[in-house]
């Protein structure tokens, strides 16, 4: 029974961290698709591979810091401050790709995958900058 406990002791913190890092994830995915000036779910819906590269760019790109900070923050404020950093730096990699491709709006929608490709490239290294980043 002691080896049992012992082996679910870490279980509640767990649980809070996973929990909320799903949360933080949904919120993301909900207000990136919100602010970008196309919505890439409704994309995807239709089949646009571009749309898909480019959000799953921005997934990936968000969930590495978001799992560094998960692994070394202190309390679970801590982990959503580094979130919302994590958040804003995936905007930033946005705001570096319509820079580079002032016309992303319109290559997403008409699913040039070339675009999509270099906003997920963007968006998958500034998250890895982002997280190597982090200091404990």
């Amino acid at each position: 029974m002691d080896r049992l406990k012992a082996l679910f002791s870490g279980s509640s913190a767990f649980a809070l961290y996973f929990g909320a890092a799903l949360v933080l994830l949904v919120a993301f995915v909900t207000l990136y698709n919100w602010l970008t000036p196309y919505s890439e779910m409704a994309l995807i819906r239709k089949g646009n591979r571009s749309a898909a590269l480019a959000l799953g760019g921005a997934i990936v790109g968000f969930v590495i810091p978001v799992g560094k900070a998960v692994e070394q923050s202190s309390s679970l404020a801590d982990m959503i401050v580094w979130a919302a950093i994590a958040f804003v730096a995936q905007l930033a990699a946005y705001a570096a790709g319509a820079l580079l491709v002032p016309h992303f709006r319109r290559t997403i929608a008409e699913d040039h995958l070339a675009s999509g490709i270099l906003l997920a490239a963007l968006a998958v290294a500034i998250g890895i900058l982002n997280a190597a980043s982090m200091t404990s």
